[in-house]
């Protein structure tokens, strides 16, 4: 293609994990795509988002990561209304001057769970962690009806923590365990949440967000006892191709 050259890139930190450039890079050497280009923006803060923009003038499209996927949704002009709804954004169009939010962490995540749970499973799940990914997991689970409780470090209003998790004893009656937490994420691969995994059996299922390393200490913690384990590479790449949908529709 013999067009201008578009950029697209990621924020975040830290990003020496991130899929993303490669995943992309492969995407546009696949079509044909020599003007586009992905970079990965590593922010100190999210101050530096907006002098991002501002001059880097090929910029068409940024994905979001940890920690800034709610941050950011301050610096936007306009935040579609799934988006808003789930109170996180992982995708940003730049059209013009005005920066357009977008979650495509819902679509992702709900496709691969129900991909991958049985047809008939029915249970109650945990959600480790509350950062921005939780926010879409917590809309995909309640919009499939599947109860659930936030664990979190630390208490707070509808939260449990890691030790009351352990007193309730709720692995018992808690079968779908998902970590949204970067624990067990490179490079600290041996960081694990802090749960009773002893106390988890065949009918378990242990869905980690994480995607690097591909078995994590969580998911192997889990697969020891029986549980069936899975990370978080499609739900990645699910959400990444609706993300090149948005960037490149009307282009």
């Amino acid at each position: 293609m013999a067009e201008g050259r578009k950029q697209l890139g990621l924020i975040g930190r830290p990003l020496s994990h991130s899929f993303s450039k490669s995943f992309f890079t492969d995407k546009f050497r696949s079509l044909g795509l020599t003007n586009y280009h992905y970079e990965l923006y590593e922010l100190e803060t999210i101050e530096e988002f907006l002098p991002l923009v501002k001059h880097t003038p090929d910029l068409i499209g940024i994905n979001v990561t940890i920690p800034y996927k709610m941050e950011v949704m301050g610096f936007l002009d306009e935040i579609s209304a799934e988006a808003k709804a789930i109170g996180a954004v992982n995708v940003i169009k730049i059209d013009g001057n005005k920066l357009y939010g977008f979650n495509t962490d819902y679509y992702g995540f709900k496709t691969s769970l129900l991909n991958w749970l049985p047809n008939n499973w029915h249970g109650k799940a945990l959600i480790l962690g509350t950062g921005g990914a939780s926010l879409a997991v917590i809309a995909a689970l309640t919009n499939s009806e599947i109860p659930f409780h936030v664990v979190s470090r630390n208490s707070g209003t509808d939260l449990l923590t890691y030790d009351q998790v352990k007193a309730l004893d709720l692995l018992a009656t808690h079968r779908l365990v998902l970590n949204t937490t970067p624990l067990g994420m490179q490079p600290q691969v041996n960081t694990a949440p802090d749960l009773d995994y002893h106390k988890i059996g065949s009918k378990h299922y242990l869905f980690d967000l994480v995607y690097n390393p591909a078995s994590t200490t969580f998911m192997r913690n889990g697969a020891a006892m029986g549980a069936k384990v899975k990370n978080g590479l499609e739900m990645l790449e699910l959400q990444a191709e609706k993300a090149w949908d948005i960037w490149t529709s009307n282009q």
